[in-house]
Parts: C-alpha cells; structure tokens; sequence
C-alpha cells in the first residue's frame, strides 16, 4: 500500500499544545478521550514505501483503552482553541457514567467507518497495526520513579493512517 500523502503538520505543537481526542469503536458504540501524548511518523517499510502512521499512548485506566483493545481503526481528532473547554471535559469525564459527548457540547459523526467530530478540524482515520504496553524493565528510571511510581503503564496503539479530513 502506497503511504498516505501528508501536508507539512506541526506535529510537536499539535499533541502537545492542541490536544486532541482518540475514539474507537462504531457510530452505535464508541468513547472518546482526551490525548496530549501522539506522534505521526513512517514505519513498517523501505525508503518511500514507509507506512504513514500516528502513535497514541492511552493509560489502561481509560474507558476508550477497551474500545482501543477491541477496534480495527481508530481516529485522532484535532480541534480549533474554542474548543478546549469542551476537551478538558471530555478528559476529565469518563463514558462509562453517561454521554460525555453529548454533554460536552460535539456531534458525532462515521468518517470512513471510525468515528470523528463535526467539529473537529482535523481527523485522522487510523487502521490499527498495532497495539502493546509499555514495559516497566524497559523505560527509564525517571520515567519509573515518576510517571508510573503509582500508575500502570500507557499502552502504545500504531495506526496506519487511511483516510484524512482536514477543514483548516
């Protein structure tokens, strides 16, 4: 398969600064979480035959982590700065006690069978490659003694990036 063509994104200040949502799951069922840890980047072939893929990182905890687990794709939703109220409480709400969605304000939509946001400006469609926990023996000692000192680990899920919907 061909790399996905993509536009020149600041990808740095986009999951750092930006936010954004990760959803899995079916129109009928899905759950979304807030993500501030991502990448975008190739993997998985030679010299311009590299997948394009976005990396998420979603703490096991996370009730969109099951729908992560169980989904083919997922998406990665970026959305303009008015926004923000409404994705820090998408992050600081769970879907297991109700319509998160709903009471945060966005509309659901099916975007190239994921699940996306009306109002996002920026979509992803992800099919996963792949999906994994982090390793205790393998991270750093700060990272150990920091982060995780009372936390289990994020599990990493790669997504080949199949589709894009961009209205900036």
């Amino acid at each position: 398969m061909k790399p996905f063509e993509l536009k020149d994104y600041r990808v740095f200040d986009m999951f750092n600064n930006q936010w954004a949502l990760a959803t899995a799951g079916s129109i009928d069922r899905y759950n979304t979480c807030t993500i501030g840890w991502g990448s975008l980047g190739t993997i998985w072939g030679g010299p311009g035959r590299g997948r394009s893929i976005v990396t998420i990182y979603i703490n096991p905890d996370r009730y969109t982590w099951d729908f992560l687990k169980e989904s083919d794709t997922f998406t990665v939703d970026f959305f303009p700065e008015q926004y923000r109220k409404a994705l820090g409480y998408l992050g600081a709400h769970s879907g297991r006690d109700g319509d998160k969605v709903a009471a945060a304000g966005l509309t659901p939509k099916e975007l190239a069978g994921g699940v996306t946001f009306e109002e996002a400006n920026l979509t992803f469609v992800c099919r996963k490659l792949y999906q994994g926990e982090f390793q205790r023996e393998g991270l750093a000692d700060e990272i150990n003694n920091g982060i995780y000192r009372n936390w289990r680990p994020h599990w990493m899920f790669v997504g080949e990036i199949i589709e894009v919907e961009d209205k900036r």
